[in-house]
């Protein structure tokens, strides 16, 4: 059985700089900075302070009321987000087998705010103080059933957990239904809303996180004098279909996804393996699926974290992986400009990676301002650059040691 081409036909983004994917593109091309001082709760005597929240979301315009009473934040965020990809995809009101459409959407930390709130109540009121739909409410798998229940789709659901990398194994687990014909559209995408008293306390443990108190410049991936990501929250979710579907009715299309790799670093519980070899083994997987050749991929869209061990790791990995080649490459992290979205981030700087091919616009780092030795690579730092991106890869790396690599192709045909 042959394997079928698979494209994105239609994409949907709830980000720290925009809500709607155009509104997060116009704010990645402006070098827009969605990194401020946590306003979700007093950040006192924490040892991080800033985060890169999502601003002015009402669920209502995507959601009834009283089911956004039913769902965390973090599935009302991938409920809008599916919403739009379905509308931008034409799917919203058009007619298609719904026992052939599924949906993969995962979670890290699922409904944080709902567990931090119910174990408030049980201590203040008792233990029947709870509503019936705590449990739904924190439980990870539930983005994906929402999305599934809201627009009827009956085909493969999954919701996968694999920290920092999960939107994009959901997107490459995706691709592999799509390629062997087990359905002909899915969802698929990330979701996080993890900016909580405990959770973000619990990150700040890991001394992972920036302790820079200037929101400016807090974030600066592969800068010499960075310090640590920026907690993020936001969704992505991007619908793929198999092209002959697509093409049968006619569909926009942006891009088509050709490669992903998945491995595992089999290392530690948050550090990246000193010698890259788990970032190094999953790019040459994706590249692999793909058919292709190093020399043919012109942008990254790194991970990018802006901690010290894996902006130097990563670059290190892609020096392996493309040889002399590596230094042609544009490479730049969005994380910079939204913070890291955790189980979104994937998702979110796939949906990036897939608007520079489509636009043939590669979007900055920002707040790079000292070249770090250990990070010889062409980062884009002054600003986004128009480049003719025919094949580009995102990268996802999470804690833990789970790493998935994407590999995106222009549309020509």
């Amino acid at each position: 059985m042959s394997e079928q081409r698979v494209v994105v036909t239609g994409m949907g983004a709830v980000t720290p700089v925009g809500i709607g994917v155009e509104a997060f593109w116009q704010g990645l091309q402006a070098g827009k900075s969605g990194i401020a001082r946590v306003t979700h709760f007093d950040p006192t005597g924490f040892r991080s302070q800033l985060a890169a929240e999502v601003k002015d979301f009402d669920p209502q315009e995507w959601i009834d009321k009283k089911s956004i009473e039913r769902m965390d934040r973090f599935t009302q965020f991938a409920v809008a987000a599916a919403a739009m990809a379905m509308k931008d995809a034409g799917l919203d009101n058009y007619g298609f087998d719904k026992c052939r459409a599924g949906v993969i959407i995962g979670s890290g930390i699922g409904g944080s705010a709902s567990i931090e709130e119910g174990h408030y109540r049980i201590q203040e009121k008792g233990p029947n103080s709870l509503t019936p739909f705590f449990v739904s409410k924190l439980l990870i798998n539930m983005a994906a059933c929402m999305v599934s229940v809201r627009f009827g789709l009956k085909g493969p659901l999954s919701a996968p957990s694999v920290a920092c990398s999960t939107g994009a194994n959901a997107i490459g687990d995706a691709l592999r239904i799509l390629q062997r014909g087990d359905a002909e559209v899915m969802l698929a995408g990330g979701s996080e809303a993890a900016v909580t008293p405990l959770a973000y306390a619990g990150f700040c443990a890991t001394r992972s996180m920036s302790a820079n108190a200037n929101a400016e410049n807090a974030s600066r991936p592969f800068d010499r004098n960075r310090d640590g990501f920026i907690m993020g929250e936001g969704s992505g979710v991007v619908v793929l279909e198999r092209r002959e579907h697509a093409v049968q009715r006619q569909a926009k299309i942006y891009a088509e996804l050709v490669g992903y790799g998945n491995t595992a670093d089999a290392f530690h519980f948050t550090a990246p393996e000193p010698n890259g070899d788990g970032m190094i083994r999953v790019m040459k997987a994706a590249l692999k699926d793909a058919a292709l050749e190093p020399e043919a991929v012109d942008y990254i869209n790194a991970h990018g974290t802006s901690t010290p061990l894996n902006d130097k790791i990563e670059s290190a990995a892609i020096m392996n992986v493309f040889g002399s080649h590596a230094k042609a490459l544009k490479v730049s992290s969005s994380k910079s400009m939204i913070g890291h979205l955790l189980a979104a981030a994937g998702a979110v700087e796939f949906i990036a990676t897939v608007m520079s091919v489509h636009s043939g616009i590669v979007p900055p780092t920002i707040n790079y301002t000292e070249p770090d030795p250990d990070c010889p690579l062409d980062y884009v730092t002054q600003g986004a650059e128009k480049l003719a991106v025919r094949f580009a890869a995102s990268n996802s790396f999470g804690f833990g040691g789970g790493n998935a690599c994407l590999v995106v192709k222009k549309c020509e045909d």
